[in-house]
């Protein structure tokens, strides 16, 4: 049976591995790139070639919705690595190779690379042929062979391999709806190209005798003395001491370079990038080669051989392909007015960062209601139904300029004095008479004239409170009942109950208080009618522990006034 020589499996094991160490080093290294912006301004014009500035004006002006695509940097990389020849003749350990390659984004997943890679090749079977005398350089060796009796040869080749490829790369990963951008890139690659091969083999030794196999052949057939493979290698390798001298077997079907010949291949691979920094960048990949040759390694004629067993030779009729193990490090090129190739750039990035905080974003006025068109917003109005036209302070209440408790839409007398209120429903209050007038009248009824009735109430008490104490003690109850019986044997006489304090807000409330606790007294606890009495509060000229109750007489004044700051009042 034909059997093509694949590679050693434990090179497939240990290409993971080394992508997965270089994936958590790259990972712990950018791992906040995130959180990072993207590599370039999308404002930024100079970074927009002129055939693309006219989108570019557009989207500046809010006429277009995309920015226009910016240049961006070519890249140049240089790789070196394991190769390994998949053909009927097994890989003779380890060969290596180098590329070097041009690449160009034109879109954000897609990009072009043009690739030049020298690769070595070399192979060793470890099973014995009579198929030589198929091969025209070979039977020229150990003659025309191909029967029964006729000596063994063990194939062997070593080729070296020109190829130019251009190649379309696919990025997967650096479209993100989760981070700006990412430190790591995975790319797979494929396309066209062209090769040539020079191959040789070993045939002869030192001293131009071609090699004898026979005692590695009595070995073999010793009842297969032989352990293992290894060790028809080790016997092999030691006996094949010459030089590569023997030119292999060429195609004439094929087109030649210098006389090497040329075949038509096609590669397909992936790698992974890990960045370095906007500059530089490490690349491990695989590429596979197929070709349409199967002479690279020499050798297109094999049979499967075994002691004591009739031989078939058959030609294999398959072509010859390769492996290529590389890694490399790559350099963004012609960068000045360009941005870092596209495939780093996560096109999504600027969408995100212009939803979070706009800069280019044209936004319309925003709408908030207003149910009774007052300029105040619903959700900021105190009072969400006040009527149109009336003026309204800053929390949407309407405005009350004398603080009559009438609003200003209402308000007949914008602006009432202090000392003529309450005001009526009107916002009009009962201004006092002058003190000349007060002063005439209090004259007339001295005199005892028809104008006005003298009143002989007499002396009353003053209240005294302790502290900031606006409850009346029983001594304060005492001297109140006194002045009530004064009051009540002169029905025609008005008192006025007097508080003092006038230099602060407390001062002015605590003094209201204790007027109201006296008139209160009186009016609930004495049966004093309140029209009687006048409620000054905030006078000055006296103690502000003091309320004094004085004839009140031909005087004007409420009996009863609004707290003038209500949150000030203390609790009795």
């Amino acid at each position: 049976m034909n059997k093509r020589m694949f590679p050693d499996l434990k090179v497939f094991f240990f290409f993971p591995s080394l992508l997965f160490l270089l994936a958590v080093s790259s990972i712990t290294t950018y791992g906040q790139s995130g959180n990072q912006a993207s590599s370039y301004n999308i404002m930024d014009s100079s970074v927009i070639p002129a055939k693309r500035m006219p989108q570019q004006n557009e989207f500046l002006n809010n006429a277009y919705p995309f920015p226009a695509k910016p240049r961006n940097a070519w890249e140049l990389g240089i790789k070196g690595g394991y190769t390994t020849g998949i053909t009927d003749v097994r890989n003779w350990g380890p060969t290596g190779g180098f590329g070097v390659h041009l690449r160009k984004a034109f879109g954000y997943m897609f990009s072009l690379r043009a690739e030049y890679d020298w690769l070595r090749l070399r192979g060793l079977n470890y099973q014995p042929t009579q198929a030589y005398g198929r091969n025209p350089v070979l039977s020229s060796y150990y003659g025309s062979g191909g029967v029964p009796n006729a000596p063994f040869v063990f194939n062997n080749y070593r080729s070296t391999v020109h190829e130019l490829s251009l190649q379309g790369v696919f990025t997967i990963n650096n479209i993100n709806f989760h981070r700006a951008k990412t430190g790591w890139n995975m790319y797979f690659f494929g396309g066209p190209g062209l090769a040539t091969y020079s191959t040789f083999m070993k045939t002869v030794n030192s001293s131009g005798t071609p090699y004898n196999y026979a005692s590695i052949i009595t070995k073999y057939n010793n009842n297969f003395t032989y352990k293992n493979r290894k060790d028809i290698r080790s016997d092999l390798k030691n006996l094949l001491t010459g030089d590569w001298s023997t030119m292999a077997e060429r195609s004439n079907n094929n087109a030649t370079l210098g006389g090497a010949p040329i075949m038509l291949v096609g590669v397909v691979g992936m790698g992974f990038q890990f960045k370095l920094n906007n500059k530089w960048n490490i690349a491990v990949e695989d590429k596979f080669t197929f070709t349409n040759s199967d002479l690279i390694d020499g050798q297109q004629w094999q049979n499967n051989y075994s002691p004591n067993a009739v031989q078939s030779i058959a030609q294999t009729r398959s072509a010859d392909s390769y492996n290529f193990l590389s890694v490399g490090i790559n350099y963004n090129l012609f960068t000045k007015h360009a941005v870092e190739p596209l495939w780093w750039i996560n096109p999504l990035d600027y969408a995100y960062s212009e939803i979070n905080a706009p800069r280019h974003m044209k936004l319309p006025k925003p709408v908030l209601d207003d149910a009774d068109g007052d300029g105040v917003t619903d959700q900021f109005d105190m009072e969400p139904n006040t009527p149109k036209g009336s003026p309204v302070d800053s929390h949407g209440v309407s405005r009350d300029t004398d603080g009559d408790g009438v609003p200003d839409f209402k308000d007949k007398e914008l602006v009432t004095p202090t000392q003529c209120q309450p005001v009526d429903a009107d916002g009009v209050g009962k201004c006092p008479d002058p003190q000349c007038c007060k002063d005439l009248k209090n004259y007339i009824d001295n005199m005892g004239g028809n104008l006005g009735r003298k009143c002989n109430i007499g002396d009353l008490p003053s209240i005294n409170f302790k502290g900031r104490s606006v409850s009346l003690n029983n001594d304060a109850k005492a001297l109140l009942a006194s002045a009530a019986d004064k009051m009540r044997n002169n029905p025609g006489c008005k008192v006025a109950v007097i508080g003092y304090g006038e230099s602060s807000k407390a001062a002015q409330q605590l003094s209201w208080d204790r007027v109201n606790a006296v008139i209160n007294y009186l009016v609930e606890k004495e049966g004093i009618g309140a029209d009687r009495l006048i409620f000054r509060y905030g006078q000055v000229g006296g103690e502000e522990s003091t309320v004094d109750l004085k004839d009140g007489t031909g005087e004007e004044g409420p009996n009863t006034v609004p707290a003038p700051h209500p949150n000030l009042r203390r609790k009795k």
